[in-house]
């Protein structure tokens, strides 16, 4: 069973790494360092599912990835409640945030967004 449950969580992981390309992923510690350091545009997106801005974003952001110019960022999905390490790394207090990669650099971060125009903006400074 043990060995079942460790093949299952390679497989995840294969499957995250090779996910990274673009589009929507849970947040993988491993596939946002690998792209962060071959200089890929990502987000990552810290969302409650108890927040009533991420309720507001979540369609907002859905429409976002599927326009043809945010093909190639990566938007990690970040459980605000248990991503407790990576909040403290990125500095981030409060969910509905986006921390925003271009380069292997941070360049933006907004929080609260609700207006599509508004998170197309931030999106578009990882391109």
């Amino acid at each position: 069973m043990k060995r079942w449950a460790s093949v299952l969580m390679l497989v995840f992981s294969l499957f995250a790494v090779a996910a990274v390309s673009a589009g929507e992923v849970p947040y993988d510690k491993a596939a946002l360092d690998k792209a962060v350091s071959e200089g890929k545009p990502a987000i990552v997106y810290f969302h409650a599912t108890w927040c009533p801005n991420c309720k507001l974003q979540v369609p907002l952001v859905e429409q976002l990835l599927s326009e043809p110019r945010f093909k190639n960022v990566t938007l990690f999905l970040a459980d605000y409640d248990k991503e407790v390490d990576l909040k403290k790394a990125l500095g981030v207090t409060v969910q509905s945030t986006f921390v925003v990669y271009k380069g292997g650099q941070i360049v933006a971060r907004s929080t609260a967004q609700t207006h599509k125009e508004d998170i197309a903006a931030t999106f578009s400074k990882a391109l």
